[in-house]
């Protein structure tokens, strides 16, 4: 059978979709963010900002990571819970009873990556590279929403005339906290509402869904 030869859009289709909504929704986040940052500049008698310095800004660091962390987290233990835990009639769940393509040993190959073909320390990072990725995307996104957290905290603080906390004293801040675990919250919630309702719900067409004609007891897609 002759291979097609489908066009590049084509074939990265899903990930150009949402890499262009995410660059349309975080325009619109720094637009808005920025008219909202130099409203609350003025509240407090200081001097606004323009666009450009807004992007490196406390505010524009605190307001986007706390999310991207959030969803790191979300789904790098995603991927490490769904090798050991299994949920009845999911589409997100891999079989009960039986293992699946992903569980076998890697076998070198000429189609394989290079990590399996190289073997050792190599082989061994690259089978848990995807979880790996994730939970390093996860700490460096805590970590500047952590610094932005603290710099818009620090601004409060001057235009109060008080001491700025160092990275030390605002560690422990409720503050930045409360940030994290209402993300971190809304994302599990969403995790666990894929798991659950794809046991009796279906989307015609979608991987993430079962077949529209499969039983809510069939596990795994």
């Amino acid at each position: 059978m002759k291979k097609q030869h489908h066009s590049f859009v084509y074939r990265n289709g899903l990930s150009i979709v949402f890499l262009s909504i995410l660059l349309i929704f975080l325009i619109a986040q720094a637009y808005t963010g920025w008219l909202q940052f130099n409203k609350e500049l003025e509240e407090k008698g200081m001097q606004e900002i323009a666009f450009g310095p807004y992007l490196s800004s406390p505010h524009f660091l605190e307001a986007t990571f706390e999310n991207w962390e959030s969803e790191f987290l979300q789904m790098g233990m995603y991927v490490i819970l769904t090798v050991m835990l299994r949920q009845w009639g999911s589409a997100e769940s891999k079989p009960l009873d039986k293992k699946e393509p992903v569980d076998r040993e890697p076998k070198p190959g000429k189609d394989a990556p290079w990590p399996v073909n190289k073997g050792g320390w190599w082989l061994k990072i690259y089978k848990h590279s995807l979880s790996l990725a994730f939970f390093f995307l996860f700490i460096i996104s805590f970590t500047l929403h952590f610094i932005g957290s603290r710099g818009t905290y620090n601004l409060d603080q001057v235009a109060q005339n008080q001491p700025p906390a160092t990275a030390l004293e605002y560690i422990g801040n409720s503050k930045f906290w409360f940030e994290s675990f209402q993300n971190w919250q809304s994302e599990f919630l969403a995790v666990a509402a894929i798991i659950i309702l794809s046991i009796f719900l279906r989307q015609w067409g979608s991987p993430e869904s079962k077949p529209v004609d499969a039983p809510h007891s069939e596990t795994g897609k």
